[in-house]
C-alpha cells in the first residue's frame, strides 16, 4: 500500500518499565566498567517503594546493586515518597546467581549465547534513517523531560507518554494526523495551564508547522489527569517496550529485548549489527529502505540464517546485497563485538529513548562507515 497510517509510541525516563530497563543497563555498565567479560542477564522489577533486581551475572568484579539503584531513581527525579517510590527510602531486593553453566559452554567457544532471531531496520525517511513515527514519538519525550529537568515548568513528575500518528501517501509521510501527549502532573496544576504549556513548551516545540495541519488531532492527558503515574501506577518490568526500543511497529522484531545483556547475547549484539548494516545499505543510495533478518542457535557462532529485504525500493537484486553483506561483515558473536566495540559501558544511555536513531558517542552502530563500500561492491560506483 501507497497510503496508510502508522503509529508508534514512546515513554519517558520515568516511565515504570523504563526504569527497569535503565536500572538493567546501569548494572550492565558498572560490571563491564570493571570487567569486560563479564557475563550479565539482568532483569528488573519496579513497584510502588521497591525495586527487585534478579538475573544470572558472572563476574569477577563487585558492584553495590542497591547504590546504583539509588543513584538511577535519584537522577530520574523520584525524590519524594508522595510520588510512589523515593530513591532515600525504597526498598531494593537483589537475586542474582551465576550463568548457567551450560549456557556458559557454548559461549566461551565463541558461540551465540542463545537462539533466536533478529531484526535492523533503516529507512531514508528521516535524516537519522529512522521511520518518521517513531523519531518524532522520542523527540516529544525528550523534551518533555528536559523541561521537566531544567524547570522550565515545576509540576511536571518523571512518568510522561506520546504517541504519533503519521498519515503516508505514496509511501512517504505526509502530514501528522494525531498527537497523543500524556505528562505526569502535580495535582495541583490546572488542566488549563498543563494543556497550553505542553502544546506551546513541548508540541509545538519538536513537530514541524508543515506536518500539522487543521484536521490534526491533538489529545493532552486524554483522561484528563495523570497524577499517579511511575511505579505507584504500573507495575514496571525490564524488556517491555521493544518496540519503543526498536522501529516503533514498522519493522519485524524477534521478540528478545535490550536491556540488562552484556553482547554476548545476539538478541542484543545481532540487531544493533542488523541496524548497523540495514542503515549503511540505505546510506549507501542503492535502496530506500531495507531490513536485515538474521538467526542463530545457540553456542553456534555463523547465523544460520542471513536475509535482505529492499522491499522493492533497491536498485540491484537483494540477493547481491546479502552476497555483499556477507562478504563485507562478520556476524559472528566476537565479530560483531569487535567491530561495533561493544564491551564497553555504554548502556544506561541507550536504555531510554530508543537504541537507534542516536547518532551519538559510543552508538557504533549508527556509523554510515561502510556505505561506500557496499556502493563499491555492487558496482555503483
Amino acid at each position: 500500500m501507497e497510503n496508510f497510517f502508522v503509529t508508534s509510541e514512546s515513554v519517558t525516563e520515568g516511565h515504570p518499565d523504563k526504569i527497569c530497563d535503565q536500572v538493567s543497563d546501569a548494572i550492565l555498565d558498572a560490571i563491564l566498567e570493571k570487567d569486560p567479560f563479564g557475563r550479565v542477564a539482568c532483569e528488573t522489577l519496579a513497584t510502588r517503594g521497591m525495586i527487585f533486581v534478579a538475573g544470572e551475572i558472572s563476574t569477577n568484579c563487585y558492584v553495590d546493586i542497591p547504590e546504583i539503584v539509588r543513584a538511577l531513581l535519584f537522577e530520574i527525579g523520584y525524590t519524594d515518597s508522595d510520588m510512589g517510590i523515593d530513591a532515600n527510602t525504597c526498598s531494593v531486593i537483589s537475586a542474582i546467581q551465576e550463568q548457567s553453566s551450560d549456557i556458559a559452554m557454548g559461549v566461551n567457544i565463541g558461540g551465540a549465547g542463545d537462539q533466536g532471531m533478529m531484526y535492523g531496520y533503516a529507512t531514508d525517511e528521516t535524516p537519522q534513517f529512522m521511520p518518521a513515527p517513531i523519531a518524532i514519538a522520542h523527540d516529544l519525550v525528550r523534551r518533555l523531560s528536559e523541561i521537566r529537568k531544567t524547570n522550565v515548568v515545576d509540576y511536571l513528575h518523571p512518568d510522561g507518554k506520546s504517541q504519533i500518528t503519521v498519515e503516508y501517501r505514496n509511501g512517504k509521510p505526509f502530514r501528522i494526523d494525531t498527537v497523543i501527549l500524556s505528562a505526569q502532573h502535580h495535582p495541583d496544576v490546572s488542566n488549563e495551564k498543563l494543556h497550553s504549556d505542553m502544546k506551546k513548551l513541548v508540541i509545538e516545540d519538536v513537530i514541524s508547522g508543515k506536518l500539522i495541519d487543521e484536521k490534526t488531532k491533538i489529545l493532552i492527558n486524554p483522561t484528563g489527569r495523570f497524577v499517579v503515574g511511575g511505579p505507584q501506577g504500573d507495575t514496571g518490568l525490564t524488556g517491555r517496550k521493544i518496540m519503543v526500543d526498536t522501529y516503533g511497529g514498522i519493522s519485524h522484531h524477534g521478540g528478545g529485548c535490550f536491556s540488562g545483556k552484556d553482547p554476548t547475547k545476539v538478541d542484543r549484539s545481532a540487531a544493533y549489527m542488523a541496524r548497523y548494516v540495514a542503515k549503511n545499505i540505505v546510506a549507501s543510495g542503492i535502496c530506500n529502505k531495507a531490513e536485515i533478518s538474521m538467526s542463530y542457535a545457540i553456542g553456534v557462532a555463523e547465523p544460520t540464517v542471513i536475509s535482505v529485504n529492499t522491499f522493492g525500493t533497491s536498485s540491484v537484486d537483494d540477493a547481491l546485497i546479502i552476497s555483499v553483506v556477507r562478504k563485507l561483515f562478520d556476524f559472528t558473536p566476537q565479530g560483531m563485538i569487535d567491530k561495533l566495540n561493544l564491551r564497553r559501558p555504554i548502556y544506561r544511555r541507550t536504555a531510554c529513548y530508543g537504541h537507534f536513531g542516536r547518532e551519538e558517542e559510543g552508538f557504533n552502530w549508527e556509523l554510515c562507515d561502510m556505505a561506500e563500500a557496499i556502493k563499491h561492491e555492487v558496482g555503483r560506483k
